[in-house]
């Protein structure tokens, strides 16, 4: 079955705790944002993270996701993962998704980069066959060597990435859904990297990006969704869509 991705009317309230309802209140309206925020019937605060957002993708798309930092963009990704489940409205997935959003997620400092191998493939859904299959790639890939018999607690930041981000792109997904995952790693990595996640697309069959890279959106995707305190502002061709964005941020109107 081919992979599809459809969000109906989806709308996502995240509460806030241990906030001064007033206080916070005061600080967003004067940011302009007031029809974002609202208090519910126990006194908590609640942003509209998520704004009555309809979008269907089918396979052989690909999304770019635009708008300033707030906008929504990384909250979406984590919707269509299933991490938060929406306040109201569906999201249906046909196909395997995998969420690249935090690329460290799962590591345990204690165990070994080859234990990490294991643990992190397990929660990014990989089966130990699958795993074992592609311990050896993720390996080379890395280029840590005697390194992977260490503990994680011994690797520098730079290692650190090195292991999470060959583990994470192993991984065979109908469906990929990635944050600002080009820009990972030095100057020296970032080529074989990006290399590594163009072919990583090309396996997947609906790819959803968001990142700060126009250029990026317009070689990778045909699709754009422009998101503005949790709407959809606009929705369609790449350069359609990308030409609209920015001439507004030109204008300096967001």
């Amino acid at each position: 079955m081919p992979a599809r991705l459809t969000l109906t009317n989806v709308h996502l309230d995240l509460p806030i705790f241990d906030v001064s309802a007033q206080s916070l209140k005061k600080r967003v309206m004067r940011m302009g944002r007031r029809n974002r925020i609202a208090e519910d019937s126990a006194g908590v605060v609640v942003v509209k993270a998520i704004d009555d957002l309809s979008l269907e993708l089918a396979s052989g798309d690909r999304l770019g996701l635009i708008g300033h930092n707030g906008a929504g963009k990384s909250t979406l990704l984590r919707v269509m993962a299933g991490i938060y489940p929406p306040s109201a409205g569906s999201v249906d997935v046909a196909g395997k998704a995998v969420p690249l959003l935090d690329i460290a997620l799962g590591m345990d400092d204690q165990s070994t980069g080859r234990q990490n191998i294991r643990l992190r493939g397990l929660l990014l859904g990989m089966s130990d066959t699958e795993i074992r299959a592609k311990a050896s790639e993720i390996a080379d890939f890395t280029e840590l060597g005697d390194y992977l018999d260490l503990p994680l607690r011994t690797y520098s930041s730079g290692m650190r990435v090195r292991l999470a981000f060959a583990i994470c792109t192993a991984v065979d997904a109908e469906i990929l859904l990635l944050d600002e995952v080009l820009g990972v790693g030095d100057a020296s990595f970032r080529e074989r990297a990006n290399e590594r996640l163009k072919h990583l697309q090309k396996r997947a069959e609906i790819v959803v990006l968001a990142i700060h890279a126009n250029d990026a959106i317009r070689k990778t995707c045909n699709k754009v969704l422009w998101m503005h305190r949790g709407k959809c502002r606009m929705f369609g061709p790449v350069e359609q869509v990308l030409t609209a964005y920015e001439k507004e941020t030109r204008s300096g109107a967001l």
